[in-house]
């Protein structure tokens, strides 16, 4: 990605202001060349990474006085030291303008009603989809997670048109609606999904079983949240405001930018964010840049649909694995359902791998297990033992869905 002099001119002035007071940047900034002219010189500056944040726990990344701040909230890790975002009036209300030019993208007016099924609370999730609904002018029905009879049952009565999930819960919703035969009590036109990848396979059940258009929505609690980025109809990639962020794509071995089109970890700097701005800040997430224009005619570029995280990855056998190979792997069988589970135990000196998968009602099981062990030994390169099991039977979850257990450790 090219530097615009407007996105250069932003963050040396943020370079600036954050180097002369006391706050995270002027410490970790210290003995680098800050008074930048160039893509390049940027470029030299180190990454900003997890630990970084988690060091700086409670509100060590605040970047202005304790007046201006409105709200805080924390990343939705379970494990280690919480990671804690400070928010001013000009975040929260920059945060609604993206999350609003979001909705706009996928079509959304008015007149539509939003069911909101991501969790409240620390995590950015649910209240990043109300107040872009509010800012749309939208009706928000704010439901938050679980409870399923009664998500169905406001659904049905308030006539929700878009429904805002992660795909795990977006899918136990569509194979609940078809179980209880009320399909054509639904009107669902849309539905807005985020928060971790999802294969082809699962995209299609999910828009097929609710029959609705879907669209990925991309954001990180350290950048705002939810609302950075979104996919539109064309569905190649997901635009993303480089108004309010300037984004690189780097080797994660390495940092060194890539070409784009190149497969790389995506690295977020903010360019108006007041409370906790972040320079150079690493994701974790593997995307790349999808050079020339959208069909769709929006100027803001794109990336591709997020393959995965770099701390997903498991190592079996000397093999890098990561769930997106396995996902597109099951996406060519045929009989194969999205839904799948991947355990990795150490039994007698080695490491034994099995997959379990949902088979399609009408499928041969045994041709099915054959056939996923040729395919998982030919496209991912190891050998695995392959246990098909009914739809439904590998559980569901109203958050995110863990997919891959390693219990060697």
């Amino acid at each position: 990605m090219k530097m615009t002099d407007t996105q250069l001119e932003i963050i040396r002035n943020q370079l600036k202001e954050l180097t002369s007071k006391d706050c995270f940047y002027k410490e970790k900034l210290k003995g680098y060349n800050i008074d930048i002219h160039s893509q390049e010189e940027f470029e030299q500056l180190p990454f900003t990474w997890k630990g970084d944040l988690r060091e700086a726990y409670p509100l060590g990344l605040q970047a202005v006085p304790d007046e201006k701040i409105v709200r805080i909230h924390s990343s939705s890790g379970t494990t280690g030291t919480p990671v804690i975002i400070p928010y001013t009036q000009k975040d929260v209300d920059d945060w609604a303008e993206m999350f609003k030019r979001c909705y706009e993208v996928a079509g959304l007016t008015n007149l539509d009603r939003i069911q909101i099924t991501p969790g409240y609370g620390l995590w950015t999730a649910g209240i990043g989809f109300q107040i872009g609904a509010e800012r749309l002018g939208a009706m928000a029905i704010p439901m938050g997670p679980g409870n399923t009879d009664k998500q169905l049952r406001m659904m049905i009565d308030l006539k929700s048109t878009v429904l805002c999930a992660t795909s795990s819960y977006a899918l136990l919703l569509a194979e609940e609606i078809e179980k209880r035969g009320i399909g054509d009590q639904i009107c669902l036109k849309k539905g807005i999904i985020g928060s971790e990848r999802w294969g082809e396979k699962m995209r299609k059940r999910i828009a097929q079983e609710l029959g609705v258009r879907l669209y990925d929505i991309y954001g990180l609690t350290e950048v705002y949240g939810p609302g950075i980025g979104i996919s539109c109809d064309y569905e190649c990639g997901m635009h993303m405001w480089d108004d309010y962020i300037y984004f690189e794509i780097v080797n994660p071995k390495t940092g060194e930018v890539v070409p784009d089109g190149e497969m790389g970890e995506l690295v977020i700097t903010t360019l108006r964010k007041e409370g906790a701005p972040l320079i150079r800040y690493r994701t974790h997430d593997l995307t790349r840049v999808i050079p020339g224009e959208c069909p769709c005619g929006s100027p803001y570029p794109r990336i591709d649909t997020i393959l995965g995280r770099t701390d997903d990855m498991v190592k079996v056998k000397g093999v890098n694995i990561f769930p997106s190979q396995i996902e597109e792997m099951l996406a060519g069988v045929h009989g194969a359902s999205s839904e799948y589970q991947f355990m990795i135990d150490h039994l007698n000196g080695r490491d034994i791998c099995t997959l379990f998968v949902e088979a399609e009602p009408d499928a041969n099981r045994y041709t099915l297990e054959i056939d996923v062990q040729n395919n998982f030994k030919n496209k991912i390169g190891i050998s695995v033992i392959v246990k098909p099991v009914d739809i439904g039977e590998l559980p569901r979850s109203e958050k995110k869905s863990t997919r891959v257990f390693d219990n060697r450790y």
